[in-house]
């Protein structure tokens, strides 16, 4: 064929309109698009719809106030709202009798949807109230805001499942939640398990102050929590000290010796400890002693490196006490990394819902908490959305917090959703912030990322390329020099035991405290707290 043949030919083909094979006409795209634009404006309105039932849920939770690996009444409160919807649930994932699964539809693509559930030791906080006033003194609660992930992912779901209902759109909701965050302890094993072997895409979410996503190599640290336990032998602290071997002596150089460590340790390193057994009575020489440490730095083989230092100086301490060590594993988490093509997609739905509108309620309970913690500016609640999120290169990590997101993160394309649920500059883990968790900011917050969640899903469910795209993504950037290296064994048993002795002592105490929506309009009526309460000038 000559090239003025070729040309001819080419020329017609365009006059007539012919497209290239496998290429989609343009007309059908824009019906795509069109159909898809539909289903996301019918999910947002679904989600408003049911913002009555996200206020339920996330005040039953917050009232709740559970810590990590004892969320019984919380994952059968929610586990209930999800069969009630027509869920499947599949109960005591990887032996953790808190952890679940529900599933519906089937086939591909399996769009996960997945959130933390626990609370903070001694967050006990009244909501709506601008200063320290505890519901229970001493008492756990959700000092970081946990209790609004998970009604946020179901409101999600139930408003794609209708759609998914009605037009018999192929795919598979998975939702779980993210038991003993604060512990690190369940998505490493949720992992080894096999929990997300046939999921093609994490959508996880986290309380924030904005509504944000963001995608590469995330700031902060992974790490590895360790329980170092010494075993000597006992004799009277008194008549003859010198026939006992002291396990807290050997605690207490270990710990020492890991302060001594720290001036030749690397800046980005984060490392703290809390003696755990510390023996029965000052007149016995302690038989037993536990120290329990969290190892953090900003990549595996750093990690690594300080879980090792460890495990030699608890060698050493016990070779200097003459005592026994054994240590076990309680949580693990990787550094986090997310994905481009997802973050990118996400990001266009955030701004398409925007922020809430704050009501002047909203803004004076956050001012005057920000003025109460002495906070150098007061601003109150975020207004304007931030850009999408960068990658933090390796050389500008500092440290910082750990997420156990990241291993999930490292198996699957996965990104997290921030939602505006929450009040800037708190200090976390306290219980500032768990001031507005159960009030009209959250209540919004959680209502504007279920919207963006929903139409996210609706994205991955119509539109495979987006699929293939974060798979490639995954594959031939994220992992193609670095691979995931787990820090459990098969052998690795989940904590289970942890919080135990915490849960049984508050309670029934707490019981008193749980949400009726049967009786109150909100978790403020039933606790009579007038919105916001501000200390008096």
């Amino acid at each position: 064929m000559t090239r003025a043949v070729a040309l001819v030919m080419v020329t017609a083909a365009l006059s007539f309109g012919a497209v290239p094979f496998g290429a989609v006409p343009v007309a059908a795209q824009q019906a795509d698009s069109a159909k898809l634009d539909g289903y996301k404006k019918e999910a947002v309105k679904g989600v408003d719809e049911m913002a009555k039932l996200a206020q339920e849920m996330v005040d039953s939770v917050f009232s709740f106030g559970e810590l990590g690996m004892q969320e019984v009444e919380t994952s059968r409160y929610l586990t209930a709202q999800l069969e009630k919807f027509g869920f499947k649930i599949t109960r005591g994932q990887s032996g953790m009798p808190t952890a679940w699964v529900a599933t519906y539809g089937s086939g591909k693509p399996v769009i996960a949807l997945g959130s933390d559930i626990d609370g903070i030791p001694q967050s006990s906080q009244k909501p709506g109230v601008a200063y320290h006033d505890p519901i229970i003194e001493g008492a756990p609660g959700h000092g970081e805001g946990h209790n609004t992930g998970m009604p946020l992912n179901i409101i999600a779901a139930i408003a794609v499942k209708r759609i998914m209902e009605r037009d018999k759109l192929p795919g598979t909701l998975m939702l779980w939640p993210g038991v003993a965050e604060e512990l690190v302890a369940s998505k490493a094993w949720f992992v080894r398990d096999g929990l997300f072997k046939d999921v093609d895409i994490n959508l996880f979410t986290h309380v924030g102050q904005n509504l944000n996503v963001g995608w590469g190599q995330q700031g902060g640290t992974g790490l590895v929590s360790m329980e170092f336990t010494f075993e000597g032998e006992t004799a009277h602290s008194a008549s003859a000290p010198w026939r006992g071997r002291s396990a807290l002596d050997a605690v207490e150089l270990m710990s020492i010796g890991w302060q001594y460590r720290r001036e030749h340790l690397r800046l980005s390193q984060r490392s703290h400890s809390v003696i755990t057994n510390g023996g029965d009575q000052p007149n016995v020489v302690p038989r037993n002693a536990s120290i329990w440490f969290y190892f953090r730095e900003i990549d595996q083989p750093h990690i690594k490196e300080l879980v090792d230092v460890g495990v030699k100086m608890a060698e050493g301490a016990a070779l200097m006490t003459n005592t026994k060590m054994s240590y076990r594993i309680l949580g693990t988490a990787y550094p986090r990394h997310f994905n481009k093509v997802v973050a990118e997609t996400m990001y266009e739905n955030i701004k398409t819902v925007g922020l809430p509108v704050w009501s002047d309620a909203d803004q004076t309970l956050a001012k005057a908490l920000q003025k109460e913690l002495g906070n150098p500016t007061q601003n109150g609640l975020s207004v304007k959305i931030g850009n999408l999120g960068q990658p933090q290169p390796l050389e500008n990590n500092n440290g910082g917090g750990s997420d156990d997101i990241g291993d999930i993160s490292w198996n699957m394309p996965t990104v997290t959703l921030g939602y505006p649920a929450n009040i800037p500059g708190l200090p976390g883990h306290n219980w500032s912030s768990g001031i507005a968790s159960a009030t009209p900011i959250a209540h919004k917050g959680v209502v504007a990322g279920a919207k963006v969640q929903a139409m996210t899903v609706l994205d991955l469910l119509t539109k495979p390329e987006l699929i293939k795209g974060a798979w490639d993504y995954f594959n031939n950037v994220q992992t193609k020099d670095e691979k995931y290296i787990p820090f459990i064994t098969r052998d690795t048993p989940p904590a289970t035991h942890l919080n135990k002795a915490i849960l049984e002592k508050y309670r029934d105490q707490m019981r008193k405290f749980y949400y009726d929506p049967t009786k109150f309009p909100t978790y403020l009526d039933q606790l009579g707290i007038k919105y916001p309460t501000v200390r008096q000038q």
